[in-house]
């Protein structure tokens, strides 16, 4: 995109009081937004109202500063740094089946894997994997489980880049893909600009990301992490994907969101159970009574996608390691369980249950839980 054109998208996008819909009627009516900005105002009066009008008279504030740290910013590496208008052979093609498609996106990543992705009108081979920002330590390892074993059959794991699922998910699908694989190993759909990461804490993912998939953005350079913007990429997250699984999330919760739009948009929607006593289950299992697909393994999403999902089945899975043969062990199952409960049920000294506890948690058979509460973790 030549640094005029690019004046032109960002002048239209960030004039006050234009949003995306003014925006897409604009374009519909005159083209391009250089044909927007070619008109008198008798013609826009025709498309937007007074005050829009007034807007549209002259850039709004900081445009100059704005064009320049974008143009700059993609200049700075041009083989790893686009921005997308709809109508270029980039612009994934499922958004446009959405109702509020975004008219610009910033995109970070290996663009040699992306054609594929991008030409895929249904979503083709791409899967989003939601959650918990505070998932349970077997909600992590279902994320990256699941993850990884889409990827290893040749699909793109979609999410948000959040704590938690999130980043668990972009993990197991960098660590599950293939040599040969033709499309983006993960797409992470962020709610900030892309000249910054957040949360911080996944600044090595986000370049790991970059080196193997895609980090696509709505927002202009220079967005902080408002709280709005986060409900709001949620619909790119479901819009870009085939189907949505979700793997742990409470009962108001923005992983409910991105569900539902799937829903809305006529996409499969899988959610991963757990147990009755977890907060952190409770959408999941809310999803399962409304009618999405419950689901224990990555062969129960892909089968569901007949011939697509089948077409390079996951590789064998190694034999989990047999748990020991503990007495203890045998008396935790997989909800969570206080230390007098267990004593009762073993009936060792509290010492000697503490130091059983100790190394079942520290070989990885139990995980310890707030309230001193411990739960058995199954083998990923």
């Amino acid at each position: 995109m030549e640094h005029s054109e690019l004046g032109d998208w960002l002048r239209l996008l960030g004039t006050p009081e234009i949003g995306n819909d003014s925006a897409r009627r604009l374009l519909t009516a005159f083209g391009t937004p250089q044909a927007v900005f070619a008109q008198d105002a008798a013609a826009l009066a025709l498309v937007v109202n007074a005050r829009q009008l007034r807007h549209l008279s002259e850039p709004p504030p900081g445009h100059a500063a704005l064009l320049e740290k974008t143009w700059q910013w993609l200049q700075g590496k041009p083989e790893q740094r686009r921005v997308l208008v709809p109508g270029q052979d980039d612009y994934p093609a499922a958004l446009l089946h959405m109702a509020d498609p975004p008219l610009l996106l910033y995109a970070v990543g290996d663009f040699a894997r992306w054609p594929a992705f991008a030409a895929a009108a249904d979503g083709g081979r791409s899967l989003a994997v939601v959650g918990s920002r505070n998932p349970t330590p077997q909600g992590l390892a279902h994320a990256r489980q699941f993850a990884r074993g889409a990827a290893a059959a040749g699909w793109t794991i979609v999410s948000g880049l959040a704590l938690g699922v999130d980043g668990a998910a972009h993990e197991g699908a960098l660590e599950g893909m293939a040599g040969d694989h033709r499309q983006p190993a993960t797409v992470a759909v962020v709610g900030t600009g892309l000249d910054s990461v957040y949360p911080k804490v996944h600044l090595a993912l986000a370049h790991a990301i970059a080196a193997r998939g895609m980090l696509l953005s709505e927002y202009p350079l220079g967005t902080p992490p408002l709280a709005a913007n986060f409900p709001r990429r949620n619909r790119l997250i479901a819009g870009l994907s085939r189907g949505t699984l979700v793997v742990e999330a409470a009962l108001r919760s923005g992983s409910l969101i991105t569900a539902r739009l799937a829903a809305e948009q006529g996409k499969e929607v899988f959610a991963v159970p757990g147990s009755i006593y977890a907060p952190q289950a409770r959408g999941c299992h809310q999803l399962i009574q409304q009618g999405a697909k419950l689901v224990t393994q990555i062969e129960d999403v892909l089968e569901e996608f007949g011939p697509c999902g089948a077409a390079a089945a996951a590789p064998a899975r190694a034999p989990a390691e047999a748990p020991p043969d503990d007495d203890v062990l045998a008396h935790i199952g997989f909800d969570p369980m206080g230390l007098d409960a267990l004593a009762a049920r073993t009936g060792l000294p509290t010492a000697v249950l503490q130091a059983r506890l100790l190394d079942l948690e520290l070989d990885g058979h139990i995980v310890r839980l707030p309230g001193a509460l411990f739960q058995r973790f199954a083998a990923a």
